[in-house]
């Protein structure tokens, strides 16, 4: 009997292990990495943003950029089941005088997306977490100082309304502390679901028109506001209107 006793003590543990091991392997799901394209284009109300072409902002004031940059940072992307999944370590700078910059590759676990997600701007740790590189780089010329941090996106351009020295606009948003924190997480539905297959690549295609800043929640006009490089409530202000630059204007896989 007492030898019967030791066998069945060996014997079960190793049925459990099995019986467990078995029931792992039945709920078992592989999950694929889907390649996604994020493409930018920068617009003017309708028309695509040119440096040094003179445009009007829905004020009817002239002006031409110069320089125009932006990070988009933290994608995510969600399903109709409102499902969200992060891609992690997601920082890019968008900037207009660099056209490889406005389209980037990023990965989804989600085989089918019903809308893209990001943030504008840099999240308060990566702004505290020393000297980046990549994208986040000072030498990008999108870093104020270890206390006020990065600028989460930049405008310069010329106008003759603008009374600064040589009519300079001068646009530099940045605040990641407190009620000046300017980062705005963004959330872009599809016109239709987007159904992805592992080896494909899809495309999603997003429009940003800078005319945005200028008018939405708060008249920005060029004649009364050329300058802004401090986070504070004017800078509040440009941010709430920026914000609701982006749309998608299509999507698909191939």
């Amino acid at each position: 009997m007492c030898g019967m006793k030791k066998k069945l003590f060996v014997v079960i543990p190793v049925l459990v292990v099995f019986l467990c091991a078995f029931a792992q392997k039945k709920t078992y799901k592989r999950y694929y990495s889907y390649n996604i394209r994020l493409s930018f284009t920068n617009l003017v109300g309708s028309e695509p943003l040119q440096i040094d072409s003179v445009y009007q902002n829905p004020f009817g004031e002239p002006f031409t950029v110069s320089q125009l940059k932006y990070y988009i940072s933290n994608v995510s992307f969600s399903n109709s089941d409102g499902k969200e999944v992060k891609v992690p370590n997601t920082y890019f700078l968008v900037n207009e005088q660099d056209s490889a910059s406005k389209n980037f590759m990023v990965n989804s676990l989600l085989g089918t997306i019903t809308a893209v997600n990001f943030y504008l701007g840099v999240d308060s740790l990566k702004n505290v977490s020393g000297v980046q590189t990549n994208a986040l780089d000072p030498l990008n010329g999108m870093f104020w100082t270890w206390s006020t941090g990065y600028i989460m996106a930049k405008m310069e351009a010329v106008s003759p309304l603008s009374k600064a020295p040589q009519q300079r606009v001068t646009y530099h948003i940045g605040g990641f502390k407190g009620e000046n924190n300017v980062v705005k997480k963004i959330s872009l539905p599809l016109s239709a679901a987007l159904k992805l297959k592992p080896g494909d690549t899809a495309t999603i295609n997003i429009n940003a028109d800078i005319n945005k800043w200028f008018a939405g929640a708060n008249d920005i006009k060029i004649a009364d506001i050329n300058f802004c490089m401090n986070p504070g409530p004017l800078a509040n202000k440009i941010a709430a209107n920026y914000a609701a630059m982006f749309s998608v204007t299509s999507s698909f896989s191939q």
